[in-house]
């Protein structure tokens, strides 16, 4: 006789990770105060263009000299104070996660990243958690300065010019960037398959 099991949080329609997830900080990959420093943020829409409100959105990216070491422990906590250890406050985490609000909208405070090999395009690795998925989304958000290098990066290159350009942030004045995801539609963002 086989066992019936529970399923699993991939195996059921989600939210599984409103608690614990998010935490204080999530988006201040960059400290606050540093003159570098850019606004990226956008929002998240389902296929019926609705705001999704429970997503929640991973930004993995190289510092501006292209390295990807970032701050170590970034979601440590300390004992002492309950607070996240390596959000310190003065150094670059290189890593951010942030849920969206009630109307699907996220930001994050970062750097320009730079390229994190000779000739790649630099660009913020994005992961997105949202209700309906069965599995989290990968994509890239290239801001306006390294958009053409986007065309000439190997694993995007059978792109249409159109399907590429959802993936390339829109310079919305001094410093901030905006980059909307569409989970499926028109203009949908190109997700990527990793295996």
């Amino acid at each position: 006789m086989t066992e019936l099991l529970p399923p699993t949080p991939s195996q059921t329609v989600g939210p599984f990770y409103g608690y614990a997830l998010p935490f204080t900080g999530g988006g201040e990959i960059a400290p606050a105060g540093r003159p570098d420093a850019i606004t990226v943020h956008g929002h998240v829409y389902d296929g019926a263009g609705a705001p999704v409100p429970d997503a929640l959105i991973e930004i993995w990216q190289a510092g501006p000299s292209g390295s990807t070491t970032g701050a170590p422990g970034s979601l440590r906590r300390d004992p002492v104070t309950g607070r996240d250890a390596g959000r310190d406050g003065v150094r670059f985490t290189g890593f951010g996660r942030v849920a969206t609000d009630a109307d699907g909208h996220w930001a994050v405070r970062t750097l320009v990243p730079g390229p994190h090999a000779d000739g790649a395009a630099p660009y913020l690795a994005v992961v997105v958690f949202a209700r309906g998925l069965l599995h989290h989304l990968h994509t890239r958000i290239y801001l306006s300065e390294h958009a053409a290098g986007a065309a000439a990066d190997p694993a995007l290159a059978d792109l249409p010019a159109e399907r590429l350009a959802t993936l390339c942030a829109r310079h919305e004045h001094d410093r901030v960037h905006r980059f909307d995801i569409r989970l499926q539609g028109e203009d949908e963002t190109v997700f990527l398959d990793f295996r």
